[in-house]
């Protein structure tokens, strides 16, 4: 560890040589994870002088929170789904549509899923592995989430939220009360959702909850393939779900499927583009999960019957990569291939670095073939100092979205701001919210700054992370509602980031963070 200690700027295989001239037990080598915290141990005794570039050098899986958050995955018990997909998998030990040798539902299975149990778990290994854990977004997978009973879903977030905390709660409130000044502070609370289950009054609901992201399955903007596949509801409830949503603030996710029975390339082709083209559509964030033919799901009978084929690798890969170079600027595509182990799947594509092919495929094709996704131009390690505002408009169904940006000169993002100008705040289509706080003002949905996690508190000469960037795009959103002729600005803060907005002279209101014009 002295040896890494004295080196200017380890590079990997430096590190690899280290290591093998200093094995474990004089035998094996030393893990990434047992480095990491032997190297924390030595600083915390005082023996070593902390350097937190090595530390990022010497960390398991840096990608993990390159994006400024720690991410934890937990998920849900089984139960009934009110969903009869006939691509859906079934599996008696998981929630619908998860599979038992999937890492994460493993990861649950291996507490019972006990949702205490599966964050303090998920915690320690992020932070053993050299990840700073200060700010957590939980995503809580599993089946339909307002299907499970009100009650354990309530129950569900308490104890998420008392594994955060560090110690115990008797509601939900007071434990949201504790994570505003807790070691380990929520900075984004995902939850899955079906869209015929979205209504004004479960909106608010999730809103108690503390849950500032939801993600639905689209699958189709096709009617026809949607009764195809039993999905139970229509594109409507979809584009319905979408805008009551985004009326109350929530950032949105949706999950797209292609080759679904009855879908072809050229009609994947053209569904892909009315994600975008539909105004009540529009996501913030996209999952693109080809449909994985699996032996427990309804599909494989059509399948035997000779009645269901899936794509080609080949062209399923050209799909996909045309698909991408349609994706706008405001939107970050988080996944392209589901986490299914390639021995369930009977035909079809098992590339399961699916996204790594692509992008060599699309670097072949030249700087105009590139992708434009936040995910694609996302900071790593370029110049953080050759940063400028870039804004970019564009239109949902019921308001002007704004998607306010810090990029460098090759466009690289360092951090955002999604603002949205309702035409008329409070109410969607014609339909109360009923979230009288959200009344005369404009919604500040996501702030987001890119760069390696940091400490609370911590300075980051190296990156964006605590550099007054969020600060920066909050005061131009401020400057843009006021010019709008709005009341106030209000902010869809996740519990965890309430204090961040207070010393900004926000105040709570309902479940947001409110700033009134004097």
């Amino acid at each position: 560890m002295r040896a890494l200690a004295g080196m200017d700027a380890p590079s990997p295989e430096d590190i690899h040589a280290i290591l093998r001239k200093h094995p474990r037990d004089g035998n094996s080598m030393f893990s990434k994870g047992q480095l990491t915290r032997i190297y924390r141990h030595l600083c915390d005794e005082g023996r070593l002088e902390f350097d937190d570039r090595l530390l990022r050098r010497i960390r398991r899986k840096p990608v993990r929170t390159l994006s400024g958050v720690a991410p934890v995955t937990v998920l849900t018990k089984p139960y009934p789904c009110p969903g009869k997909c006939i691509f859906c998998p079934t599996d008696v030990r998981m929630p619908k549509s998860y599979l038992h040798d999937e890492p994460g539902a493993m990861r649950a299975e291996q507490h019972a899923f006990d949702p205490f149990d599966q964050t303090a778990g998920r915690i320690d290994t992020l932070s053993g592995n050299g990840h700073a854990v200060d700010k957590i977004e939980l995503l809580v997978l599993g089946g339909t989430w307002s299907g499970y009973p009100q009650e354990y879903q309530e129950w569900f977030v308490r104890r998420c939220f008392d594994a955060m905390n560090g110690r115990e709660s008797s509601s939900l409130e007071e434990a949201h009360r504790l994570n505003e000044d807790a070691r380990h502070r929520n900075v984004g609370l995902v939850l899955e959702t079906r869209q015929d289950h979205v209504t004004p009054r479960e909106v608010r609901r999730l809103r108690r909850l503390g849950a500032t992201k939801i993600q639905m399955g689209a699958q189709s903007l096709d009617d026809r393939v949607l009764a195809l596949n039993h999905r139970g509801h229509a594109v409507e409830d979809t584009r319905q779900a979408m805008r009551l949503l985004r009326g109350a603030g929530f950032k949105l996710v949706l999950h797209w499927m292609p080759n679904l029975l009855g879908a072809t390339l050229e009609s994947d082709r053209e569904d892909f583009l009315r994600l975008f083209d539909d105004e009540a559509l529009r996501p913030d964030e996209l999952k693109i999960y080809s449909t994985a033919l699996l032996k427990n799901a309804e599909l494989y009978e059509y399948y035997a019957r000779g009645e269901y084929e899936p794509y080609d690798e080949a062209d399923l890969l050209e799909l996909i990569l045309e698909c991408k170079r349609h994706v706008p600027e405001y939107c970050r595509i988080n996944r392209i291939y589901r986490d299914i182990p390639s021995t369930n799947i009977v035909a079809g594509s098992k590339m399961t670095n699916m996204r790594q092919h692509l992008h060599r495929l699309l670097r072949r094709l030249g700087p105009e073939a590139q992708c434009r996704c936040i995910r694609c131009r996302e900071m790593r390690s370029e110049n953080w100092e050759d940063l400028h505002v870039v804004e970019r408009r564009y239109r949902s169904s019921h308001c002007e979205e704004y998607f306010v940006s810090y990029e460098n000169s090759e466009e690289r993002l360092a951090g955002y701001l999604r603002l949205s100008l309702p035409d008329t705040p409070g109410r969607v289509g014609g339909r109360d919210l009923e979230i009288p706080e959200l009344n005369g003002v404009a919604l500040v949905r996501e702030v987001h700054v890119y760069g390696p996690s940091r400490e609370l508190g911590q300075s980051d000469a190296a990156g964006s992370q605590h550099r007054g960037l969020g600060k920066q795009l909050m005061l131009r959103a401020e400057e843009m509602a006021r010019a709008a002729g709005y009341d106030g600005l209000a902010v869809i803060a996740a519990v965890g980031t309430r204090p961040y907005y207070a010393a900004r002279g926000y105040t709570p209101e309902g479940s947001y963070m409110l700033k009134r014009w004097a």
